[in-house]
């Protein structure tokens, strides 16, 4: 704006950062402006250029979030200050505190309605921050027995193994609409699978092979059908 005075275009950018209208950034040359977005604008509204420079280091660091700590070297402003501001942008909703796997006893920023990336998750292995060792084998073996058998699985085989899963309870399906040449789909519906929590954990007894057999009562060790020679109490043993 080589028309315009400096003190003009001071006062004009000054009312514009007022209004959230402008972005206000920092660079080793110095400050930078960027317009911003309506909708960020008025998410915003009523905040302070301090508040609104957090919010837009941390909206620039995306899904992978930053720290604090490089919060602080970015805004160039006191911890105490930023933690304040990260406090009071948590309690609007506007960002969330996500803890990263790479540093466990730390938080990384990023705005609220953001998917963590995988790399601070950790994706499916980890929960809560801890690898899943114990499901990792588990899909482990069975990739791998399903690699030996060379069994070609048809959707009918793994429709199969879904309705065991209904009537057990675990599972519950779902029939939407489709569009056609869809993967899944058969005449415009296709079917959604989801875990089920049960509503009551089942006593021990009745996660035991015994728990549910019917010949209970006529099983005792000696006789035709006792523990010794059950081979559901030796697989369920094995597992």
């Amino acid at each position: 704006m080589p028309h315009m005075e400096a003190q003009q275009r001071a006062m004009a950018i000054n009312r514009l950062l007022s209004m959230g209208q402008l972005d206000l950034l920092r660079s080793n040359a110095g400050l930078l402006y960027r317009i911003k977005e309506s909708q960020n604008a008025s998410k915003m509204k009523g905040s302070d250029n301090q508040e609104k420079l957090v919010y837009q280091i941390i909206e620039d660091a995306g899904n992978k979030g930053i720290w604090s700590r490089d919060i602080r070297y970015k805004s160039n402003l006191p911890l105490t200050e930023i933690n304040k501001i990260l406090k009071n942008l948590e309690s609007k909703k506007l960002i969330k505190a996500v803890k990263s796997v790479a540093a466990s006893k730390k938080k990384v920023y990023m705005l609220y309605n953001l998917q963590p990336d995988r790399s601070v998750t950790g994706g499916a292995w980890y929960s809560d921050q801890d690898f899943e060792s114990e499901f990792v084998e588990v899909l482990n073996q069975q990739c791998f027995k399903f690699l030996q058998s060379k069994v070609e699985l048809s959707m009918e085989d793994i429709e199969t193994i879904l309705n065991t899963l209904i009537y057990d309870g675990k599972v519950e399906m779902t029939i939407i609409a489709a569009k056609e040449g869809t993967v899944g789909s058969v005449d415009g519906q296709m079917k959604l699978y989801r875990a089920v929590s049960p509503l009551i954990q089942p006593t021990g007894l009745v996660r035991t092979p015994c728990g549910l057999c019917p010949v209970f009562d006529d099983c005792h060790e000696g006789g035709e059908i006792s523990p010794s020679n059950c081979i559901y109490m030796t697989e369920w043993l094995e597992f």
